[in-house]
């Protein structure tokens, strides 16, 4: 199969599809690799690199699509790239399409086979493609979150860990799954006064009794959250309903609760965010202001660590890709029912369940 590693154009998106590594592992397999000219340049990957890996460098963007059967992304299509896909072709990539109802409507008339990282499962349940980003972004979520407590960029002023004398900044974690635990992982290491809401009582007893005791467990509902909030410095959303839109836990009225200059990170913002006042940001600009309250609310915030966030990626992704590459796409979804899970649009059709839901439309499961 040729398979083509186009270079990222979202807005400050840095990373790329796969290291040269993983492109010598598909050409040992007899498959063709196409990598755009200086994809990997910004993960700290050369095209020299990619050469040796046995790839073949094209110019542009749209010799990639042209000459492949399967486009290996980070980031979904953004609208210069929707004229570029066909029918017949085969997209794998992070797409959250509950969070854009355009991209899907663009992928549906393209007649491609879309197949999204973050619904594909494994046989306990667990998103394997999307553990390794969320990952990132939970540590970097305390990481964000702590810059824009400083009152240079519009916080409160408040370090973390406070200081012997001086108690330490209160987070509140929306969400203990991947992005959550990870989150409060560092929040803990960093003398932060931390709790974590979340709505499964095994999730919150697994966490109590695994963190260190400056992390508290707390169930998630709008009476508890709002008792939280006046005393909260740092507020996380982290929670994900595979394929579907996050729910709405902060409203607008809500952020009376805290104090001006306290700091909200929404990492749920590719599927549409979990606070009412959220909207998608970028690198270049994350945070803006509502009522008092700052937010960073950036939509690929592992592409800021683009070497790390690519190695892991591709350690995630590749054994998929040998699958997909190998067999076929059908072929491979008939043998593992967990990457069927990742296809959400394919030949015109919505095939998961929570994309057409999101939307009210129909969803046509797949029958081979």
């Amino acid at each position: 199969m040729i398979i083509g590693i186009p270079k990222e154009i979202k807005n400050s998106e840095n990373r790329v599809a796969i290291t040269p590594g993983g492109v010598r592992e598909l050409v040992k397999r007899g498959h063709t690799v196409h990598v755009q000219q200086s994809a990997g340049e910004n993960s700290g990957f050369s095209d020299a690199e990619y050469r040796s890996s046995g790839a073949e460098i094209l110019p542009s963007i749209e010799d990639i699509y042209r000459h492949a059967g399967m486009i290996l992304k980070v980031k979904e299509p953004i609208a210069g790239e929707y004229p570029l896909v066909r029918s017949g072709q085969m997209l794998f990539t992070y797409f959250h399409f509950a969070s854009e109802e355009t991209l899907l409507k663009a992928m549906l008339a393209s007649g491609a086979t879309c197949i999204a990282y973050e619904t594909v499962e494994a046989e306990d349940r667990t998103l394997p493609l999307l553990i390794p980003m969320s990952e990132v972004a939970g540590r970097m979520s305390i990481q964000e979150g702590a810059r824009y407590l400083e009152k240079p960029h519009g916080g409160k002023g408040i370090l973390l860990g406070g200081v012997p004398g001086v108690k330490p900044a209160h987070i509140l974690i929306l969400g203990g799954g991947v992005v959550g635990y990870n989150a409060a992982l560092v929040a803990a290491g960093s003398g932060a006064d931390v709790t974590v809401a979340d709505i499964s009582l095994p999730r919150l007893r697994y966490l109590d009794s695994i963190m260190p005791a400056n992390v508290k467990t707390l169930y998630s509902s709008t009476h508890n959250i709002e008792q939280e909030l006046p005393r909260t410095d740092l507020v996380i959303g982290a929670v994900l309903i595979p394929g579907a839109k996050a729910p709405r836990l902060l409203t607008r009225d809500m952020l009376q609760l805290l104090k001006k200059g306290s700091v909200l990170v929404d990492v749920a913002i590719d599927q549409g965010g979990c606070f009412e006042t959220s909207h998608p940001t970028t690198h270049a600009e994350p945070v803006y202001e509502v009522d008092g309250i700052l937010h960073y609310c950036v939509a690929n915030i592992p592409g800021a660590v683009p070497y790390t966030s690519t190695l892991a990626l591709t350690s995630a992704t590749l054994p998929y890709v040998f699958k997909l590459a190998d067999l076929g796409w059908k072929e491979a979804c008939r043998n593992d029912p967990g990457l069927k899970s990742g296809v959400n649009v394919a030949g015109g059709k919505i095939t998961h369940p929570e994309v057409a839901r999101t939307f009210g439309l129909h969803c046509e499961p797949l029958v081979f």
